[in-house]
């Protein structure tokens, strides 16, 4: 017989957890069993004296048998994507239907904001219409009509995890291997998937800012997918900058849209959503090798087929049937814009990507509390890249928001989250590992 106290007290000592212990917890997440305040003690105590290799195992399975755990039959691989988090990553918008487009079936269960960082349902919910809440049965058959769903987890995925993504939003407990692992596994297993490609964000946007912190991460995330029986690989990619160069949930949208109808090939974006669509291609037999399935993305995203998924993704899910057509019509825009100019010119030689994400959160881009309602339009856009030469004409970044007032308040963390030089340096690369 369990009890959320006497666990907890565990917790607390060091002593390692049961399976049993871990399933009763999780269970008693789904079921309310456990309460808010000893939902958000457990998520303070992994984070202070952590689970263990075994320990996070139990958590993972405990939370993902939570719920329903999902079965297909489809005449293809059923494969999906999850990224650590970052600022201005808006990869999932572009790479679930590219994967559609290149015979794919992509059941993407996905998250809202956790921190300062932006999350993929909130920046679909800019689309007006857009309901990432549905039924189980309804998102297997978008996915098997269309290829691809991007949606939030249904009350029978993983109900433990839903439960515990909220508290460790509010409670300064997401940067922590167990809860990560546990949390992006429980339902990515749950989703019944054959592969997973895993994008584990290294820098000053991450919550793993070292990057042995990223490579072990990468590495559990890995290992424990992998004993699951899902196919899986991890790239560690850099977020010493956003990924786009916009950070905001409408403003990626547009980014987004940009990619998908006249993509730059050498955008760090839509590099990186070709070199993530390469590996889980490959992983999942739609491909040779990694860089045949880079191609076979590359062709999607050139060809318009993946814009075409997209589309119809959105008006399956609620959205305007012309979107693709018509989606700078479509999507809120800001009231104010107001650009941030350096006090001096100079090359952009770092920038402290976590202080623009918390930017975005003050302009009301993100939730401080979790009962927060979020502008979809507010945020920032035009952000400079390392390298970039910036002066009068070109600003630093761009401030969209609701007021004049408000742009003001975050205007100076803005203008102080770039280094700047006389002399010119070099991006970081944007992979810097791979895990298999």
């Amino acid at each position: 017989m369990f009890d959320a106290r006497s666990i907890l007290s565990k917790l607390r000592d060091g002593t390692r957890l049961s399976e049993a212990e871990m399933f009763w917890f999780a269970e008693g997440l789904a079921n309310g069993e456990v309460s808010d305040a000893q939902a958000g003690a457990f998520a303070m105590a992994v984070c202070q004296r952590g689970l263990g290799e075994e320990g996070r195992v139990h958590l993972t399975h405990g939370m993902r048998e939570s719920g329903l755990v999902l079965k297909w039959r489809l005449d293809g691989p059923v494969i999906d994507k999850h990224s650590t988090g970052g600022v201005g990553d808006c990869v999932s918008l572009l790479l679930a239907p590219a994967l559609a487009a290149c015979g794919a079936f992509v059941p993407m269960i996905s998250g809202r904001g956790l921190g300062h960082t932006g999350g993929t349902l909130d920046k679909l919910e800019a689309i007006p219409g857009y309901t990432s809440n549905i039924a189980t049965d309804d998102l297997q058959e978008i996915v098997a009509d269309v290829g691809c769903a991007i949606v939030g987890a249904s009350a029978d995925i993983a109900p433990a995890d839903k439960r515990l993504y909220a508290v460790r939003d509010v409670t300064g407990t997401v940067p922590s291997v167990d809860l990560i692992t546990a949390s992006i596994l429980s339902k990515k297993l749950a989703a019944g998937l054959e592969a997973l490609i895993l994008d584990v964000k290294l820098g000053t946007g991450a919550f793993m800012g070292t990057e042995a912190d990223a490579i072990a991460l990468a590495q559990a995330l890995v290992g424990t997918a992998q004993g699951a029986g899902c196919m899986t690989s991890a790239l560690v990619t850099d977020m010493n900058q956003p990924l786009a160069r916009s950070a905001g949930n409408a403003l990626e949208v547009i980014e987004v849209m940009e990619a998908l109808t006249e993509p730059d090939m050498e955008a760090r974006l839509v590099r990186l959503t070709i070199a993530l669509g390469g590996e889980v291609l490959a992983l999942g037999g739609l491909a040779a090798d990694a860089a045949d399935g880079e191609g076979r993305i590359a062709a999607a995203l050139g060809d318009g087929r993946a814009a075409e998924v997209f589309g119809e993704m959105v008006a399956e899910l609620g959205g305007p049937v012309d979107f693709v057509e018509r989606w700078p019509d479509r999507l809120p825009a800001a009231r104010v814009m107001m650009d941030v100019h350096a006090t001096e010119p100079g090359h952009v030689t770092g920038v402290e990507t976590r202080a623009l994400g918390e930017a975005v959160v003050h302009l009301g881009g993100g939730r401080l509390r979790a009962e927060d309602r979020i502008n979809p339009a507010v945020g920032l856009s035009d952000i400079a890249e390392i390298g970039t030469r910036v002066d009068d004409a070109v600003p630093l970044a761009r401030i969209h928001c609701a007021t004049e007032e408000e742009g003001r308040k975050v205007a100076a963390a803005v203008r102080g989250a770039f280094t700047l030089s006389g002399s010119r340096v070099d991006a970081p690369p944007l992979i810097h590992e791979r895990i298999a």
